[in-house]
């Protein structure tokens, strides 16, 4: 955290600085106008040619002004961008808040453990995680926490986040450049709407023409001024008229090519800057080499092709006044040949486009899980195996508060699955969302919350919180039938990680026991791997059937000083104590 505070308050004191400049060089660019219109008044009024220089003078260092000007707005905006990241970090690492987005847009109730494990939402893995400002960094890390990735893909996403880790300056400031690009969805959706709509080529007389015209015009222009004849100012005006016409075939096509441009455009320009700053920075690991190589384009760098997308998006924008867009389109045709080059621009890169701003996106997600392994030292990257052995050392839930949640140590083999009991509030529940999220960690390239981890990353499949359907009709246990139904079907497919909380809730105790027996049957049969919790003693007798297969742990709820005492230690056995009766009695429903 101290490494947090010793940023803020060094970029607090860049930026007082840096505003110190800004003011300064606004009140220079007001004098210099100002001195420029008095200058300028004056040549009108004395006809000295001093004062014409002076003026010219003056607006010259106006337009350097207004650069400097600009320069200073996005250091500016870059520092008060790294402020706000550290602080985030800050309020983060004390509780006091989650100020990131939580993705519940991604939320999939459908899918098979999204919903269970709070993988979205307020408080979820996702706003834990989550440090993109781009969309499409938001959508791959929510890809990446809803889908199993290779072995190979795994391990190389640990030795990208182990690299960017150590890259806090560099992730930081990448992080303050995706977040003044202000990106929305709708904004890269309009971007790549616009490099698949149709790129049917002008007709081939459009190409002389757009060259023609403009020379005409240039030509009476000058020929005008040589000889003062009006022929020459007569022809002048036609000519004018007819690029106006000539505009005017095109006029539906430019609209339709420059929808949205400016919103566009000033994204567009962010877009280059992060893919420079990737461009630029010695990377070691295969994946972030890899990722690197994906923007190099006809001998060029992908920001170079997108920062002229940019000005060509910007040429349009320039010039959307009629006054301004008539006075250009009727002496030089200016929107026709930024048409020409925009679908030129687009022939040539628009198949590559998605895959740039796609590594934009794959870099949020590293720099977030290297984010989160940075704010957690004592997490480990797990490492892998394709024997089906699944242990932690010290295992935890990664969202609980570092100081109060307990670990524990846990193995699936040579018993590869867990019948759990204990009493409410014993902690199963919490445990076994603990196995399920540092599995989805685990499978991403993620740290996972242990002290020590060995896993084979296989598909999850959660039954632990499920809802009532009112807008399908259906009941909880209608919706719970099916998310059985659906974890058996995966079955078939494959083996997976199955994590199963006192399922069949909405039907009587027999009925429940004997389905609930044959569940664990059914997926041990599967070679299913993971645990089931449950409050019936009797499933427990199972073990004896299959006790190469399945183990009986606990979590004890003992009686101290007349209140119940939980230390949430996974113990092997049954479940001995039970404590409702006496909280009951204790609050006196009883």
């Amino acid at each position: 955290m101290e490494i947090y505070k010793s940023k803020v308050s060094t970029a607090s004191a860049d930026l007082s600085a840096i505003n110190a400049k800004y003011n300064t060089i606004s009140f220079l660019r007001l004098v210099s106008i100002a001195i420029g219109l008095g200058s300028l008044y004056f040549y009108i009024k004395n006809s000295d040619t001093i004062y014409i220089g002076l003026a010219v003078v003056f607006f010259a260092a106006f337009i350097v002004f207004m650069r400097l000007h600009s320069k200073l707005l996005f250091k500016r905006r870059i520092k008060e961008a790294l402020i706000k990241i550290n602080q985030d970090e800050i309020s983060y690492l004390e509780d006091a808040k989650l100020p990131f987005e939580n993705g519940l847009e991604f939320n999939d109730f459908q899918h098979p453990y999204a919903y269970d494990l709070d993988i979205f939402g307020e408080h979820s893995l996702f706003q834990n995680l989550n440090r993109t400002a781009t969309f499409i960094g938001k959508k791959i890390v929510a890809q990446g926490l809803l889908q199993l990735s290779p072995n190979a893909v795994i391990m190389d996403n640990q030795e990208a986040i182990k690299e960017l880790e150590g890259k806090l300056d560099w992730r930081q400031g990448f992080l303050a450049l995706a977040k003044i690009s202000q990106d929305t969805k709708a904004t890269y959706e309009s971007l790549l709407k616009w490099s698949k709509f149709g790129i049917s080529p002008l007709p081939k007389w459009v190409n002389w023409v757009s060259y023609a015209t403009p020379v005409l015009f240039l030509g009476c222009l000058i020929a005008y001024f040589v000889t003062f004849n009006t022929v020459f100012l007569s022809l002048l005006s036609y000519v004018f008229i007819l690029n106006l016409i000539i505009l005017g075939l095109f006029f539906k096509r430019i609209q339709a090519e420059t929808a949205n441009s400016a919103a566009i455009d000033k994204v567009i320009s962010q877009y280059s800057l992060l893919l420079k700053k990737i461009e630029e920075e010695p990377f070691e690991s295969k994946k972030l080499k890899q990722l690197q190589q994906k923007l190099q384009f006809e001998s060029e760098n992908a920001s170079e092709h997108i920062q002229e997308l940019s000005g060509l998006f910007s040429n349009m924008d320039t010039i959307a006044n009629l006054v301004t867009a008539s006075l250009f389109n009727g002496s030089f045709l200016f929107n026709l040949h930024v048409l020409k080059k925009l679908l030129k621009w687009k022939k040539q890169h628009a198949s590559v486009l998605e895959e740039w701003l796609e590594v934009i996106g794959e870099f949020e997600m590293l720099n977030s899980l290297a984010n989160f392994s940075y704010n957690n030292p004592d997490f480990v990257f797990p490492s892998l195996n394709t024997n089906h052995e699944i242990d932690f050392a010290s295992l935890s839930h990664p969202l609980l508060n570092k100081k109060s949640r307990v670990g524990n140590d846990v193995q699936f083999h040579p018993q590869s699955f867990m019948i759990l009991t204990g009493s409410n509030m014993s902690g199963k529940s919490t445990f076994l969302r603990s196995l399920g999220v540092n599995m989805v960690l685990a499978g991403l390239g993620s740290v996972v919350c242990a002290s020590k981890a060995n896993v084979h990353p296989l598909p999850i499949l959660v039954s632990m919180r499920l809802s009532d359907s009112l807008s399908d009709s259906e009941s909880y246990f209608f919706a719970e039938i099916k998310r059985l139904k659906q974890i058996m079907d995966a079955l078939e497919q494959q083996p997976a990680f199955v994590l199963l909380d006192e399922i069949l809730r909405g039907t009587n105790s027999d009925d429940k026991r004997n389905g609930t027996i044959e569940v664990v049957k059914k997926v041990i049969a599967k070679q299913a791997i993971g645990a089931i919790a449950t409050h019936d003693i009797e499933v427990c007798l199972t073990t004896n059937d299959y006790p190469d297969v399945l183990t009986n742990q606990c979590f004890e709820v003992e009686i101290v000083n007349d209140d119940l005492h939980f230390d949430y230690k996974l113990r092997q056995g049954i479940c001995k104590n039970k404590s409702a009766t006496f909280l009951m009695t204790k609050m006196g429903v009883i």
